[in-house]
């Protein structure tokens, strides 16, 4: 089949013609997946009647078919959308097709339910008879199922939401009005609370990590998909569910007929507008939302006494950044250049939004003055615009407004470099920045208000200048980021040619240490005006050159962290210094009493080690002489990041996380003394990724589950890959994800405030640092001590296969090598995820525990109390529950049979499914649930209605990797595969 129909007339009517070229009338195409979606909901449904007209849709709305079943409107929607793809099916591929489909259906479920050998032989016989073509119609058919589900799952989540507020329900534990509700029980009071919002900084990193399998094209029409379910819900008229379903239909037309595939590789400028994309979708509308429903419900649960009448304002405490144009860690391909046009794209995004509702609102405050008043600022604005027209010398509004977007369209000339869309009235000059804009727009608030119209300044003003208060002209804080060796090589080669050190790689720490305070204290540069310097140093230099002219361009949050990868020495962050130094960032001399440095240094700690050293090396950067008055005088804040991927691909799920939590909470102890006595505010970065490998699981959890102390209002946190299009795909989903990391900072912050913030007893603490130990070891024997493992991993997982897929613009590994310890940690957990065994999640925890069983003969008592009373240990098991619920082997036996050499196949798959029946057993030990995700019915239900087409798509994956390394390495074959990745990664929804 090919990925678009070629349509050509015949003689029976029009026809596509198929990939081998054959034309399928369509009196042909007339019963494709009717009996696939039959099929499927009776796996889901177990009152499903296989005689049942599924597709006979009522036009009421289905809640009121089934209210005694919450998820029975659920289970209509899929079947709906089954329906419409059905039909689809029917009328481009064909009856045999579709038989097809539903036979690798049934006996894939048949085979994951009973595990049976005759079906496993009949589902081989079946994948090996497919053509290439047909195996590709296959995997396309159960990947798009597979999107539509995802689109009615979500679209449900809001709908059970509303329907719970609508009856009163008790909020959400993860909302922000039940974190209010909390704090107030606790005694916080409004005071507390607004000084809080003072302080804080809550900001969501977006990423561009090579695990966003979808195009921006695909993701488009989902979300027409979920605003039509929407408006669907909404009515009761057949004829206007009629008209929505034929929207419906045309969007799931738009899907089949677009590529799921990138022909091509990802560039930076790419992955830019992606990211921006979902500013439009989601940020622009639900970041005024958020902050209204939080001082609404500010308002209504501490409301202000006494002489304090004023309306809770909040500040811009809640802000995004993004690491694309500014990443350069391991992507060549990220320069000055892309910052620049990553800085440019930015502001264009912003600018060009303000202007379109600068217009909108312009079209809304038709107020004539022969009718009503003006403020004298309001009247003075209008006066400023270069709006001449006499048909509209009495209407001040409309001619302010045309001169404020007269200079927000020389803004977007001054900064983007673009022209207006639509051209302005007349010249202006532009906003010298957002803050003068937000000043004119408050101008035109205070005058409604003044004059009786406050209600006119509600739907769109009041969003629009908490919008510009949030995003400026900047959008987004851009962090730069790169390797510590890199900033070392650039230094040698710079202190080589000034003749101040010969070969400063080969100098000892104390060494280097001394030479770089040398020159911090030095006010004259490094660089010398007429040396040829190498591209590489050039290249790395312009880099921070043009972070100096952004910051002066942009605003001071263009650009502000610049974080350190692979931070092992107090040198690392002394040469960022020296390399701010050069680029005029760094201002005054190190023992100077007015010096400071424009960015942040953020050194980022990442395996297993750096955890280890990362107290060590801060207490050793700061009794630096000098250090700890430059940072108080550089905004007084030391952020630091720390590596959730590495550390788990270096030591495993529970050591990484421990070594973390250790991390954590002797850097708040040290951080504690610097604030008392230099103003210095410790701020975490965590870069966590889609799966609990890498940091994964629900958000509110892990803030809550930090160690006391190491939260205080401010907080960073990466959103990467696929999990950015899960999160804010939808704007609803959007507001809520958004709600829940405001909710868990709240009461990370400020609920220890309120009990004793004693740390974990001491036993708990024991207990976890033996468990760490024992897992550590049994992961480190199975990846990095078993000779045979890496050939396994290459051979058991598509991992060189999805190092082809076009999916992002950095390389998957650091180094053209095989080793484990080269590979970056998100193909790795990509690959695992892949083939459902999930190893980064969980391998090790069962071993570790049977170890600490063994040693302490209570200890089961122990561990059961540790997971009812410690945040931090309920989390992790939580989190290994549900990576757990994903896992099977019956395909990861599957996967394994990919390994041609059978010792190495069996020493590998026997110690994965020794330690995952092991795991499993130790985690109903200690919680008591016998079953997977007992204390989660959301995710179990969200599982039972996607697998049963995920399944398919592995098992397809399979034969498609065996032919292709048997040498079928045609495109088709290819694409296939990759195919394949697609689904199953939008599927499991959390791979990356």
């Amino acid at each position: 089949m090919a990925e678009f129909g070629a349509w050509k007339a015949t003689d029976r009517g029009i026809a596509v013609r198929s990939a081998c070229g054959s034309a399928i009338p369509v009196s042909v195409r007339a019963r494709i997946l009717l009996r696939f979606v039959w099929a499927l909901i009776a796996s889901l449904r177990p009152n499903f009647v296989p005689n049942q007209p599924l597709f006979a849709m009522s036009t009421r709305p289905s809640a009121a078919r089934n209210a005694s079943d919450p998820d029975a409107p659920l289970f209509d929607d899929i079947r709906l959308l089954g329906r419409l793809l059905g039909d689809l099916i029917r009328e481009q591929e064909g009856q045999e097709m579709f038989d097809i489909v539903e036979t690798v259906r049934q006996l894939s479920v048949k085979f994951h339910r009973d595990g049976d050998a005759k079906d496993r032989r009949a589902l081989d016989k079946l994948l090996s008879s497919l053509s290439r073509d047909q195996a590709v119609s296959v995997i396309r058919a159960f990947s798009y199922f597979s999107i539509l589900a995802n689109i009615a799952e979500d679209h449900h989540v809001l709908r059970r939401a509303e329907q719970d507020a609508e009856r009163g329900a008790p909020p959400q534990r993860d909302s922000v009005r039940a974190a209010l509700e909390t704090l107030k029980d606790s005694g916080v009071d409004r005071q507390q609370l607004l000084q809080f919002f003072d302080q804080a900084l809550i900001s969501p990193v977006l990423t561009a990590h090579p695990t966003e399998v979808q195009r921006k094209s695909v993701l488009d029409a989902e979300r027409a998909l979920a605003r039509l379910l929407v408006e669907r819900d909404a009515t009761r008229l057949p004829q206007k569910r009629a008209d929505i379903e034929d929207a419906m239909r045309a969007r799931v037309v738009q899907l089949w007929q677009t590529r799921l595939l990138r022909y091509v590789k990802l560039k930076v400028s790419d992955e830019i507008k992606n990211a921006l994309s979902f500013y439009g979708a989601t940020f622009f509308s639900q970041f005024p939302r958020l902050y209204r429903n939080l001082e609404r419900d500010i308002e209504a649960l501490f409301p202000a006494g006494g002489q304090d009448l004023a309306k809770t304002d909040l500040p811009a405490f809640f802000r995004m950044g993004h690491w694309i144009g500014g990443d350069r860690d391991g992507n060549p391909f990220v320069t000055a250049d892309t910052l620049s046009y990553a800085l440019r794209m930015q502001s264009r995004t912003a600018i060009e939004f303000y202007m379109a509702e600068v217009h909108a609102i312009g079209g809304e405050l038709s107020i004539s003055a022969l009718l009503a008043s003006a403020s004298p600022e309001l009247m003075a604005l209008a006066e400023q615009s270069p709006d001449l027209s006499e048909h509209r010398s009495d209407e001040p509004y409309r001619r302010a407004l045309i001169g404020m977007y007269a200079r927000l369209a020389a803004n977007l000339r001054k900064l983007a470099g673009v022209q207006a869309l639509l051209p302005e009235v007349g010249s202006a000059e532009p906003y010298a920045n957002a803050d003068e804009f937000i000043a004119d727009l408050r101008i035109i608030h205070d005058s409604l208000h003044r004059h009786h119209a406050g209600p006119l300044a509600q739907t769109r003003l009041d969003p629009l200048i908490r919008a510009a208060g949030v995003f400026g002209f900047r959008l987004a804080t851009i962090d730069l980021r790169q390797s510590s060796d890199q900033h070392e090589a650039v230094l040698r080669e710079l202190l080589a040619a000034a003749g101040l050190c010969p070969d400063y790689s080969h100098l000892d720490e104390a060494a280097k240490q001394a030479l770089l305070i040398r020159c911090l204290n030095d006010p004259r540069p490094l660089r010398l005006p007429h040396h040829v310097y190498s591209d590489w140093a050039r290249s790395e230099l312009a880099v921070f050159d043009r972070a100096y002219s952004a910051r002066r361009d942009f605003g001071p949050r263009a650009i502000r962290q610049y974080i350190i990868s692979h931070s092992e020495t107090v040198s690392d962050l002394l040469e960022l210094l020296l390399l701010q130094k050069e680029a005029g960032l760094f201002h005054g001399t190190l023992g100077s009493h007015d010096s400071y440095a424009e960015l942040l240094v953020a050194p980022l700690f990442e395996t297993i080690e750096d955890l280890r050293n990362a107290p060590a090396i801060m207490r050793d950067f700061y009794a630096l002489p000098g250090i700890a008055g430059l940072v108080q005088r550089s905004g007084g804040e030391q952020e630091i990041m720390l590596g959730y991927s590495d550390s788990n691909k270096d030591g495993g799920f529970f050591t990484s996380n421990w070594e973390l939590y250790c991390a954590e909470v002797a850097l708040a102890e040290q951080f504690e003394q610097l604030k008392a006595e230099h103003g210095i505010t410790l701020r975490l970065f965590h870069g966590r990724g889609g799966t609990v490998g890498r940091g994964g699981g629900p958000s509110f959890d892990a803030i809550l589950a930090q160690p006391p102390g190491t939260v205080n209002g401010q907080i960073r946190l990466t959103e990467q890959g696929e999990v950015i299009t899960s999160k804010y795909g939808n704007p609803e989903i959007g507001l809520r994800n958004l709600e829940t990391l405001v909710a868990a900072t709240l009461q990370a912050t400020l609920l220890p405030q309120t009990k004793t913030a004693s740390k974990p007893p001491a036993r708990f603490l024991d207990a976890a640092a033996a468990l760490s130990e024992a897992s550590m070891a049994a992961y480190r024997k199975l990846v990095y001590e078993t000779p045979e493992f890496t050939d396994y991993f290459y051979s058991a997982t598509p991992i060189s296969e999805i190092a082809e897929l076009n999916i992002g613009s950095r390389p998957s590994s650091r180094k053209a090598t095989r080793a484990i310890a080269d590979l970056r940690a998100i193909p790795w957990g990509f690959s695992w995820g892949q083939c459902r065994v999930a190893l980064p999640g969980w391998y090790g925890f069962g071993s570790g525990v049977q170890a600490f069983l063994d040693a302490n003969p209570d200890g089961l008592k122990l561990l059961q109390r540790m997971a009812k009373q410690w945040p931090f240990f309920a989390t992790l098991l939580s989190n290994i529950d549900m990576v757990l619920a994903k896992t099977d082997l019956r395909v990861a036996q599957r996967y394994a049979e990919l390994v041609a050499d059978s010792k190495t196949r069996q020493k590998v798959l026997k110690a994965l499914q020794r330690e995952w029946h092991l795991t499993t057993d130790m985690l109903t030990a200690i919680t008591g649930n016998t079953e997977r995700l007992a204390d989660n019915p959301t995710l179990k239900r969200s599982i039972r209605a996607r697998f049963p087409y995920i399944d398919p798509l592995n098992h397809l994956q399979i034969e498609l990797l065996h032919r292709f390394r048997e040498g079928q390495t045609d495109e088709r074959t290819k694409r296939g595969i990759h195919l394949s990745i697609n689904g199953i990664a939008a599927g499991l929804r959390n791979t990356g």
